[in-house]
């Protein structure tokens, strides 16, 4: 699939890892994810709101989002924000066949509206500009205003809008 992306490269982004305070206090801690991460990877997935889900997924059983985690963590890029020992956010670039990724980001409900999705998406890319990837791609639903506006304020564009979800591109 041949989809447009920007003419000029946007970043610099944080890289990993990157530890801060949110907006209610918390001390947030981002890291390129591991092998070892599986488990609370999947324990945050089982915890997800089933109102967060969008475009079916994460998937909702526990066997289905082993089998996802699976697949998603190798191949691509992910980075993981943890409060504690709680995996709390998970973003993630899974190659798409076509030298291009496609991003995804998922932040648990209890810490979402805290900046953690905004540095979770920053610490991504630039993990993932660091490791050679230069164009990202996303959809999301067009109604998810919220995160439209936070992928348009790292430097995402819109590439289409033909269906309900609108497809953003950018240029690392």
């Amino acid at each position: 699939m041949s989809r447009p992306y920007p003419d000029e490269p946007v970043g610099p982004f944080e890289r990993p890892p990157v530890s801060f305070t949110d907006a209610h206090g918390r001390e947030i801690e981002i890291s390129v994810c591991d092998e070892g991460e599986f488990a609370a990877l999947a324990e945050m997935y089982v915890a997800f709101d089933p109102a967060d889900r969008a475009q079916g997924i994460p998937p909702a059983s526990e066997e289905a989002i082993g089998e996802w985690l699976d697949v998603v963590l190798g191949s691509g890029h992910d980075v993981v924000a943890y409060h504690g020992d709680a995996c709390v956010g998970h973003a993630t670039l899974v190659a798409d066949g076509e030298g291009t990724f496609e991003l995804a980001i998922f932040v648990l409900d209890t810490h979402q509206a805290a900046g953690i999705g905004s540095r979770l998406l920053s610490a991504l890319l630039g993990h993932a500009g660091r490791e050679g990837v230069e164009r990202v791609w996303l959809t999301v639903e067009r109604w998810n205003h919220a995160a439209i506006a936070l992928y348009r304020k790292v430097g995402f564009e819109t590439a289409d809008t033909e269906s309900f979800e609108t497809e953003m591109a950018i240029r690392l």
